[in-house]
Order: structure tokens, then C-alpha cells, then sequence
């Protein structure tokens, strides 16, 4: 009883003299308090960085959470007779966020609640997170779609998915009876679904994390075969082009599945048919039969490691690469020049239409380009200025959509036709270029490290959400962590060796995670959200409901395309 009555003594201390402003979770201070807007003390040995392996917080940090959210609803916002005290606030550089799943994380570049970001690095991580493994397939998908109808939907599709990431940033604020300051976007999913949301949105976040993890894997199987192909043809002075649809000029563009079908071939060329050392070559360095098995040692005992720390350092190698890329594309167009001539409905000899029933796998596509709602309120709050975060993330969208337009069109418009007919974009654009290409291969090369170093980021996140959940620990033995990584891995293998089309794998994933975070979630919680409030129309409710359909419909037309 004595504890008890020191614990209520301490959680009733009045410091009505010094309290001025609210701040989060009704701890209140006087503003020039930096610890007015901190969240309740945890125990340092319950704490980890990022970087660190994930620890459970302790049943008493657990319980101090509580007892405050307790005690701050026991009188309105406007009483101060029942605040937190002096004492459970951490000091200004232990400022922790408690997650509702039992973690708690440290945000290095936060004080007072609120990061050190300003709008322009904000933006730029926005546009560095979009910009992924997509951006190869934008060219094939404009080739889907016909040239005029792929710079439409990707102008509709980045102002259909900027309006839906807007939802999820304002779906926080639509829920006024809570503290909602340290809510990801899964925490609201669980406040209006239950347990339904706060698992489907678990699923199809690993939806979405594995087929990157597959496409990853394809992608770098085409990488190291193409590298090492390089290497070999460089050393033997052989020419990988003679007997491939090519141009003759000095800036070789190939089709590389001309006559083929739409599979991109697995194989390497046969450059001399009695010369034993390089059909050796070819036996042991295949596309689709050797090269996936080859990664597996190198890359499974990297997705074992407790942490991912020492590869998050590499995360400057995405931005390297994609403004390589932008470098590539615009060298190419300016020695290769425009090949473009419009044809409505009709195909001709070189050219697609402008208008092809194909446009939905552009879709499919772009609502994996455009992914990013899972993680934006995380992005967003380390904005400096928190009242701009809607028109930064305006102008990250804007962004990202005029890169995928300038990539996609640059490669479609000095495709070279003729000689090459349209058709032969592929889906990853880079193939079109021949494995003896010197800037091809550097960006190859600059891929494939990129990626190397990523995918067991990849892999961590997968564990942690999936491990995590299930198990209540990321690392519950080797051997939970083993089983989990050969099936991502085999997942990996399997789709390289007998579906490496990374355009088909992106909209397939894209459309199926897309279904729920981008479509059905914000749109539904924004719904439900109006009709408590009783402020939905009819306007409104038509509106969201037709955005769920074109999700549903997004998805559903893959499968017949």
C-alpha cells in the first residue's frame, strides 16, 4: 500500500504554476521545457537503436505507458491537475517512441518530438525510397500502353497514388478521441479494422517486401550473368552481337528475343560452335540455370545476420544509381536520336499504336513505382516543418513521376526504329543494350552492388514483421531465421529460373499490395472516419468507393493480360 500511495502521489503532482501548452499525450510543460513534448520514461537497459537488434520493452515501461494514457483521461485535456510528473520524462537526448507492439526505438534526428529534416532533404528521401527497381520497367510498360497512353496513365496513376498517400498521412489526425503522435499507419489499420487490419496490412506489406526480394533476385542474377559474360568476352575478344537482331553502328541496340516470344532468353549466345572453352563458358554461366544457384552462397549466409546495420550504410549506392541511370538514358537518346511516328489503333512494321488494351500492365507497374504509404508517416515525421508536409510530399510525387517520364520516354523515343521494331523494349530496358556495352556495364555493375546490399535489408524487414508477430522475437533461433530465408531465397531461384520477367513480377506484386495500402485502406478509413463524424456526402462516398474499384480492377485484369 505504501508504494501505491507513493506511486499515486507522484502521478497526482499538481505544477499547475508551470504548465502553459498541451503537448502530445497530455505531458505538459511550460514551452521552453524541452521535455514538454517527450514521451514517458523507459528503463536505457530496455532501449536500442535502430541499428540494434529489436529488444521487448519491460513489463514496467509497459505499464508507465498505462498509467499515463490512464490518468491523462480521467479529466478533460484542459484540466492540468492530473499530469505526467517531472520524473517519468526523459531527458532531451533520450527521446524514445514506444511502439503498441512492444518495442521501443530510438529516433537519432529527433528532439522535442519532431526530426531536424529540413523540406528539401525530406523530399529528396521521398523521391530516393520511390525510386526503385520499377523505374527499369517503365519503358516496357510505355510500350504496353502506346506512347501517348503510357505518359497519361503515369501523369493519372502519380496523382491517383499522391491523393491516396495523402489519405494515410491525414488518416492520424481523423481520430481525435486518441494520441495518435506515435501511430504508424498499421496502428490506425488496427484502430478502425481490429485484428483483421493490423494482419492483412502485415500480410501485404510482406507481399510487397518479398516481391521486391523476388524482382531483387532476378535482377541480379541478369546483372552478375551480363558482368561476367562481359569479363569473358573482353578477355576472348569475342563479339556477343554477330548473331543477334542488332543495329550496325556504334551504339549497338539489340533485340534480344526477337522470334523468341515474350521470354527473355536465358541463355547465352553460341559465338563459336567448335570452340570448347567458351561452350564450357556457356554451360557453367547460364541466365536461368546456373547463375540464380550461384548467389544463393553468397547472399543466404548475409540474410543471417542478427543486424542489418553495416548494409544500411551503403544506402547512397540507390541514389548513385539512379542518377546514373538519368546520365545513361540521356547519353543514349542524344547519340541515338528520336524514332517516333503515331499511329493510332493500328501497329505498322516498327511502330505500336498510341492507344493498346495492354495499358493495365502499366498500371499494375506504376502502383509499385508509386508505393511508398507504408512507410510515408514514418518519412514524414523527421520534417522539420511539420506543417509542410503535405506540400513536400506533393512535390516528391511530382518529382518522381517527371523521373519515371523522363526515363521512360528518353528510352521509347530513341529506340531505334527501324531497324528494331518497338516491340523489342524489354522489360528490363538495360537488356536492350549488349552485355559489351562499357556504360551498360557500369551501371550494371553499379545495380548489382546496390541491390547486394539492399536485399538483406529486404530480408530483415520480412523477419522482423513476420518472426516479430508470430513469435514475439525477430531472432527466435537459427533455425527459424534459416527456414524462413530458403523459402525467400528458394522463392528467388525459382521465379529466376523459370519467370525471370521482372515487368510481370513488379505489376503482379505492385497491384496486389497496392490493393490494400493504396486503395482499400485509406479510402475505407476515410469513409468510416466522415461517417462518424457525420460529415460523408454522397460526393465523397462515391468517389472513395471508385477508387476501390480501380484497385480491385487493377489486380484483377493482371491475370488476363
Amino acid at each position: 500500500m505504501a508504494n501505491m500511495d507513493n506511486d499515486s502521489r507522484h502521478l497526482l503532482n499538481s505544477e499547475v504554476n508551470h504548465e502553459i501548452n498541451p503537448g502530445p499525450m497530455n505531458i505538459q510543460f511550460e514551452s521552453s521545457d524541452l521535455r514538454s513534448k517527450r514521451p514517458f520514461y523507459i528503463e536505457p537497459t530496455n532501449i536500442v537503436n535502430v541499428n540494434d537488434v529489436i529488444q521487448r520493452v519491460s513489463d514496467h515501461a509497459s505499464a508507465m505507458n498505462k498509467r499515463i494514457h490512464y490518468y491523462s483521461r480521467l479529466t478533460t485535456p484542459a484540466d492540468k491537475a492530473l499530469i505526467a510528473p517531472d520524473h517519468v520524462v526523459p531527458a532531451p537526448e533520450e527521446c524514445y517512441v514506444y511502439s503498441p507492439l512492444g518495442s521501443a526505438y530510438k529516433l537519432q534526428s529527433c528532439t522535442e518530438g519532431y526530426g531536424k529534416n529540413t523540406s528539401l532533404v525530406t523530399i529528396f528521401m521521398i523521391w530516393n525510397t520511390m525510386m526503385g527497381t520499377s523505374i527499369l520497367s517503365i519503358p516496357w510498360g510505355i510500350k504496353q500502353a502506346g506512347f501517348t497512353t503510357g505518359m497519361c496513365v503515369i501523369i493519372l496513376m502519380g496523382l491517383l497514388t499522391l491523393y491516396c498517400c495523402y489519405r494515410v498521412v491525414k488518416s492520424r489526425t481523423m481520430i481525435s478521441s486518441l494520441d495518435t503522435t506515435t501511430w504508424e499507419y498499421p496502428d490506425v489499420c488496427r484502430y478502425y479494422f481490429g485484428s483483421f487490419g493490423q494482419w492483412s496490412s502485415l500480410l501485404f506489406s510482406l507481399v510487397s517486401l518479398i516481391g521486391a526480394m523476388i524482382v531483387y533476385w532476378v535482377l541480379m542474377s541478369n546483372f552478375l550473368f551480363n558482368t561476367g559474360k562481359f569479363i569473358f568476352n573482353f578477355i576472348h575478344h569475342i563479339n556477343d552481337t554477330d548473331t543477334t537482331l542488332r543495329t550496325n553502328n556504334s551504339n549497338p541496340v539489340i533485340c534480344p528475343n526477337a522470334g523468341s516470344g515474350d521470354h527473355p532468353d536465358n541463355g547465352s549466345m553460341i559465338f563459336r560452335a567448335n570452340d570448347t572453352e567458351v561452350q564450357q563458358f556457356e554451360k557453367w554461366w547460364n541466365k536461368s540455370k546456373t547463375v540464380p544457384f550461384y548467389l544463393i552462397g553468397l547472399l543466404l549466409p548475409l540474410l543471417n545476420f542478427k543486424s542489418p546495420s553495416f548494409f544500411s550504410k551503403f544506402n547512397i549506392l540507390g541514389t548513385v544509381s539512379v542518377l546514373y541511370l538519368i546520365f545513361l538514358v540521356t547519353l543514349k537518346a542524344i547519340r541515338l536520336g528520336f524514332h517516333l511516328e503515331f499511329h493510332w489503333f493500328m501497329p505498322t512494321e516498327f511502330f505500336v499504336p498510341e492507344i493498346r488494351y495492354q495499358f493495365p500492365q502499366l498500371t499494375g507497374v506504376l502502383t509499385l513505382a508509386f508505393f511508398i504509404h507504408n512507410c510515408i508517416i514514418t518519412l514524414l515525421k523527421n520534417n522539420k516543418n511539420q506543417e509542410n508536409n503535405v506540400r513536400d510530399l506533393c512535390i516528391a510525387y511530382m518529382l518522381v513521376t517527371l523521373t519515371y517520364l523522363y526515363i521512360g520516354v528518353l528510352v521509347f523515343a530513341s529506340f531505334p526504329s527501324p531497324p528494331l521494331s518497338k516491340d523489342c523494349i524489354e522489360q528490363n530496358f538495360l537488356d536492350n543494350f549488349p552485355s559489351s556495352d562499357t556504360l551498360s556495364f557500369i551501371a550494371r555493375i553499379f545495380l548489382l552492388f546496390q541491390m547486394m546490399t539492399v536485399y538483406p535489408l529486404l530480408g530483415y524487414l520480412a523477419r522482423v514483421q513476420l518472426l516479430g508477430h508470430i513469435f514475439g522475437d525477430i531472432y527466435p533461433s537459427i533455425f527459424h531465421v534459416l527456414i524462413l530465408n530458403l523459402i525467400i531465397v528458394g522463392a528467388g531461384v525459382i521465379m529466376a529460373c523459370f519467370y525471370p520477367n521482372i515487368g510481370g513480377i513488379i505489376r503482379y506484386s505492385g497491384a496486389a499490395c497496392g490493393l490494400a495500402f493504396v486503395f482499400i485502406y485509406p479510402s475505407l478509413i476515410y469513409i468510416i472516419s466522415l461517417h462518424q463524424e457525420e460529415r460523408l456526402t454522397w460526393p465523397k462516398l462515391i468517389f472513395h468507393i471508385f477508387i476501390i474499384i480501380l484497385g480491385l480492377a487493377n489486380l484483377i485484369v493482371q491475370f488476363f493480360m
